[in-house]
């Protein structure tokens, strides 16, 4: 049947058409496949990034129809002294380096567990990546049912382990508690992608080196600092890039959580960016905000990179 249509597709080509088709090479004709994704990727990434560039050194204001005043540095110079910004990099530093901790140490306890292959291990295995198949806003909703000091669960299960009153105390309404509360959502959500790449890093172990670490008498915890954690770093190294950069853009699921609050103490950076532009309306000092998220999320990026590809060519 393929031949079938393959044979009228070619006889129903004009000829003229046919013969410049048959005239062009191979690298043409990729060319010809492949120009419409590439003009597609550009329009979508880089025109919007030229453009956010070109209106970060304006007063431009997408809700007022007014001249557009050129204003140079002065956006960037008023982010980098305000204490209000700072703050809410404070808070996006401390939700970034808790969470990545958590989900590290707890991901490759769990890969290390399951790479036992214990009896039942494919069932937990399912069991725990349940939570990173779920949507944030729904995951948001739910636990900030949990949450509840009254009927959410979470509290109850606090004062089984601890003895402190459920109605004592409200995780997503306290000031010192609810950086924490997301916190742990997000560890809850995203520990097991953390826990996939390190099972994949310990399941690339050619077992050979254990055996000859064994013949050397080498005890288990000396196996596990010499061969296990130094074969699966790379992998750790990895797991804390991606974690890194998606929760430095965290959004939906802080929303659904606090929303920024109580206050400000749970505004990341990203909602505050969502606020300067799309409630307070200041569309250039929004642009200029962006492309410092942007060069600083890069710039580490870059950076770490370099450590990683360092640790892998060791």
């Amino acid at each position: 049947m393929t031949d079938g249509l393959a044979t009228r597709a070619a006889r129903a080509t004009p000829p003229a058409a046919a013969r410049k088709i048959r005239g062009l090479s191979d690298r043409a004709i990729a060319w010809i496949f492949v120009a419409p994704t590439i003009f597609l990727l550009l329009a979508v990434n880089i025109f919007p990034l030229i453009w956010t560039i070109r209106l970060s050194f304006t007063n431009f204001r997408a809700n007022r129809n007014r001249e557009v005043e050129w204003v140079g540095l002065r956006n960037y110079e008023r982010i980098l002294t305000d204490s209000d910004i700072w703050l809410t990099m404070q808070a996006t530093a401390h939700f970034l380096f808790w969470t990545i901790f958590f989900q590290v140490l707890i991901g490759f306890a769990l890969a290390y567990l399951i790479n036992k292959n214990f009896r039942g291990s494919p069932f937990w295995t399912t069991v725990i990546v349940l939570p990173m198949m779920l949507s944030p806003a729904v995951v948001g909703n739910f636990w900030t049912f949990l949450y509840q000091p009254q009927i959410g669960l979470f509290n109850y299960v606090v004062e089984f382990f601890t003895g402190i009153p459920a109605s004592s105390f409200e995780m997503i309404g306290s000031v010192n508690l609810a950086p924490w509360s997301i916190v742990i959502v997000d560890t809850w959500m995203w520990t097991p992608f953390v826990m996939l790449i390190c099972l994949a890093g310990l399941r690339s172990i050619p077992a050979y080196i254990y055996e000859a670490a064994e013949i050397d008498r080498a005890s288990k915890w000396r196996q596990f600092w010499t061969i296990t954690v130094p074969m699966v770093l790379p992998f750790l190294m990895l797991a804390v890039l991606f974690r890194g950069i998606e929760n430095f853009k965290m959004f939906d699921l802080v929303v659904q959580l606090t929303g920024g609050g109580p206050g400000s103490v749970t505004e990341l950076t990203s909602i505050n960016l969502k606020r300067e532009a799309f409630e307070k309306w200041r569309t250039g000092y929004a642009s200029a905000y962006a492309i410092i998220l942007f060069v600083t999320v890069f710039g580490l990026a870059s950076i770490y990179v370099k450590a990683l590809n360092a640790v892998k060519e060791r």
